[in-house]
């Protein structure tokens, strides 16, 4: 038996396929979170690698308070972070302020390689680093994270992740939607 090429496109398994690509086309948009995709907002912050030595911290500090422009008033001498005997956390605080109002970008937490991203908070009793969702049209808003993940400072620990997945879950979607579209559009024309 012959059929007309359109015969696809009127039967009724196209429908269905159709029913099945617009939903498709929606579970990335559907998420527990609200829509991204289900990934939920994740705190950042910049802090001063374990690893690094006193010297090329105190080098970084004194650039970011200088001409890299962070907030260094909370670790001056009376602020809550002021330690002079801690060099890492007052660089952290330092290096964290300069991240969020420069884009928080790897390049914008590098410091010569003395510092790296992290989502454990590095806060403390006493002082509280504002995070990455504190960030509002590329400055920090007033609010200074409250929740910490640790009571004693966690300052220096790596990323405990990779975060550079996100935006490839969705391009996985639109992929796929776009090759079965292809696919159909290629069977009803030809089929």
């Amino acid at each position: 038996m012959h059929r007309p090429k359109s015969f696809f496109v009127f039967s009724p398994y196209f429908h269905r396929l159709i029913l099945l690509l617009f939903l498709l086309t929606l579970t990335p948009f559907c998420g527990a979170s609200g829509g991204g995709g289900g990934i939920p907002p994740q705190e950042l912050w910049c802090v001063a690698k374990n690893n690094a030595e006193d010297s090329d911290l105190t080098t970084a500090l004194n650039w970011a308070c200088g001409p890299g422009g962070a907030d260094c008033s909370p670790i001056q001498n009376g602020g809550p972070c002021y330690d002079p005997s801690n060099t890492p956390l007052m660089a952290s605080y330092a290096f964290n302020d300069y991240f969020l109002k420069h884009g928080l970008t790897d390049d914008s937490c590098s410091f010569s390689n003395t510092a790296a991203v992290t989502s454990l908070n590095p806060s403390n009793d006493k002082c509280k680093f504002p995070s990455s969702l504190s960030v509002s049209n590329g400055g920090v808003t007033g609010t200074m994270s409250s929740t910490s993940s640790s009571s004693s400072s966690s300052v220096g620990l790596g990323p405990s992740e990779d975060m550079s997945g996100g935006s490839k879950v969705s391009l996985r979607w639109w992929f796929w939607l776009l090759s079965i579209s292809h696919l159909l559009l290629m069977v009803s024309v030809f089929g």
